[in-house]
């Protein structure tokens, strides 16, 4: 259905987008409300690897998915994604024409996160296990339970217009948890006592530095498979 994503004020409405890297993709996702983000690679936008990246995806969030939200890109048209959705009873929406804001949260997410930790260079595709197994267990917690981001205030002028200011800063899991009902938003088994221990077990700084030495051997790896190349990061 094309139609701009609908949220209900609540969080389980992802936005979701694709990250070419040349040999490889990665799946960005982000729900509308508490901006909990979960990056998913891969090596082909096929059926044969979107259907389980995508399952992948909905399971690492805390809350339920109702809504998932795309461009009308080939990684999301096909009926095998929609069929998977259809049995998860999540609705799919996608950007209409000519309105470019329709998914511009995860599309500034590419850049802002995407690009900015993992760059450009060539990745070769041998390497997806190893990076999503560095998204899964510590680029995707840390964007999660560790990493601020803005969130806005409405404020209405003189004239009665309302405009959006970005300048209440929160990690997402605190957002979530700040929300008015929010245990009724999470997973069947999931409860705030458990993402709690996930949440505060290390400070903020002490677990983006053992993210960033695990993103370091990552892109050792990267390096030493590419060399051949000329691929050089800094």
């Amino acid at each position: 259905m094309t139609q701009p994503p609908q949220n209900f004020g609540k969080p389980g409405s992802i936005r979701i987008d694709s990250v070419s890297q040349k040999d490889v993709y990665h799946i960005n996702s982000i729900d509308e409300i508490t901006q909990c983000e979960v990056v998913f690679c891969v090596p082909q936008l096929s059926e044969r690897f979107m259907i389980p990246a995508l399952v992948d995806i909905f399971d690492q969030y805390p809350f339920i998915i109702f809504n998932f939200h795309s461009d009308r890109g080939k990684e999301t048209i096909n009926y095998l994604v929609a069929d998977l959705l259809q049995r998860l009873l999540i609705k799919q929406t996608k950007s209409r024409s000519y309105h470019s804001g329709d998914n511009a949260l995860v599309e500034t997410k590419n850049g802002s996160v995407i690009r900015k930790n993992m760059g450009w260079e060539h990745i070769n595709q041998d390497l997806v296990y190893d990076i999503n197994s560095y998204y899964k267990n510590f680029f995707n917690p840390y964007l999660i339970f560790h990493r601020p981001c803005a969130y806005p205030t409405i404020t209405i002028d003189a004239k009665g217009k309302k405009k959006k200011v970005y300048d209440n800063y929160q990690v997402p899991y605190e957002f979530l948890k700040q929300m008015d009902r929010a245990d009724k938003f999470l997973k069947p088994g999931i409860t705030f006592d458990k993402l709690d221990k996930i949440a505060y077990q290390m400070s903020d700084n002490e677990f983006a530095g053992i993210m960033r030495k695990e993103e370091r051997k990552l892109f050792e790896k990267i390096r030493q498979r590419d060399k051949r190349d000329g691929s050089q990061r800094k």
